[in-house]
């Protein structure tokens, strides 16, 4: 074989590569069908993070549609079984929200229509409605919470505690990195 084929099989003209990526061949990549390798680490840690997020997104998706719930309506009446009676506005679910959501009234009205969530105007302030959970959601979220457990057990749970431990302390760590001005 040439020095020129060489490099292109090897990909050594390609002046993005260096040590990491010409020697390490992750899982990502396999999984994506990825060709070229990672210009960078960092890139590969992100886009790792992102697949890892949307995988537990459609698995979590799977596991709550016997319900009709989404994992963001699943969230919502989690934060209000834990306002009990004295709710949330909407703003209040949004801010708390582990996915965001851009449309947090759209979300309850599907909750409020199958009976798992009310709404009332605050008595101190009518221009403020306050998002309850109804005894039929706080009935089906119980019925959840024993599937719930078992369901992170038999996944997540695998992990040895202390690496849920220290991923919990990364995960916020880049979080923080993502966040500082």
């Amino acid at each position: 074989m040439s020095t020129h084929s060489l490099r292109q099989y090897f990909c050594l003209d390609d002046i993005r590569l260096n040590a990491y990526t010409s020697t390490v061949a992750g899982k990502l990549a396999q999984e994506i069908k990825q060709t070229r390798p990672f210009a960078l680490l960092e890139e590969e840690v992100v886009l790792n993070i992102l697949r890892t997020a949307e995988i537990i997104g459609q698995k979590t998706q799977e596991f709550l549609k016997s319900c009709q719930l989404s994992h963001t309506q699943y969230n919502v009446l989690r934060i209000l079984r834990g306002a009990a009676r004295d709710g949330r506005t909407c703003s209040e679910l949004s801010d708390r929200l582990i996915t965001r959501d851009p449309d947090v009234t759209r979300l309850t009205d599907r909750l409020v229509a199958r009976g798992l969530v009310e709404r009332e105007r605050s008595e101190q302030d009518r221009r403020v409605v306050i998002t309850r959970i109804t005894p039929q959601g706080l009935e089906l979220l119980g019925s959840l919470d024993e599937p719930v457990a078992n369901f992170l057990r038999e996944t997540i749970g695998r992990l040895p505690k202390e690496e849920q431990l220290a991923l919990v302390d990364y995960l916020e760590q880049v979080r923080e990195l993502f966040t500082q001005p």
